[in-house]
């Protein structure tokens, strides 16, 4: 065991760029801040050496999606995640090598496609959204991946920032404080802080 592994005491609250933190303050109550920087590879450096330091009771992340289908709005409790810029040596899209297919949280309504790009094309949504996946992001994979490592519990709010296509990067830009505002509530209304 890690030193101070046992010693868990804080809530992490984790997102991929600190404007999706705008609306929260520093480091609300019981929790503690982390900033991860954007994509997979950043969030796995990032959040595996925060956990490997000990201390962490739960991490709870938050943050933007893309939605692959135009109706869906609000915040999303993730469910389950997948890598939509993967493939297997059998060329079989959405698998890893070495990764499992899916990672989970065990709670949630959502699944969400992971990859290391920003998806804003109407061919990559049809894409995705062939894979199961309803959202799209950069990180999520990632962090539910680095989680059950640790065995530290996760859950992961998604706000809709925009709709993945159509110039979607001027839409996420614009939602983004918006987004943040959501997710402050929620948080709140989660954790009473």
């Amino acid at each position: 065991m890690r030193p101070g592994w046992q010693d868990r005491r804080v809530k992490l609250l984790v997102a991929a760029l600190a404007s999706e933190l705008v609306a929260f303050e520093q480091d609300p109550d019981g929790f503690e801040r982390l900033v991860t920087g954007p994509g997979k590879m950043h969030a796995t450096y990032a959040l595996t050496r925060r956990l490997d330091a000990g201390g962490v009771e739960e991490i709870v992340v938050v943050g933007t999606a893309g939605a692959l289908d135009a109706s869906l709005t609000g915040v999303y409790d993730i469910a389950e995640a997948l890598q939509h810029d993967v493939s297997d040596i059998d060329g079989v899209v959405g698998q890893h090598v070495s990764l499992p297919a899916r990672v989970v949280t065990g709670r949630g309504d959502a699944v969400i496609a992971t990859g290391d790009s920003f998806v804003d094309d109407a061919d990559a949504v049809a894409s995705i959204r062939s894979l199961g996946a309803t959202l799209v992001d950069m990180e999520t994979y990632s962090y539910i991946w680095v989680a059950q490592q640790f065995g530290v519990p996760i859950t992961v709010l998604k706000a809709v920032s925009d709709n993945a296509q159509d110039d979607a990067i001027t839409d996420w830009r614009d939602a983004v404080a918006a987004c943040s505002v959501v997710l402050r509530r929620e948080v709140r209304e989660r954790y009473g802080v």
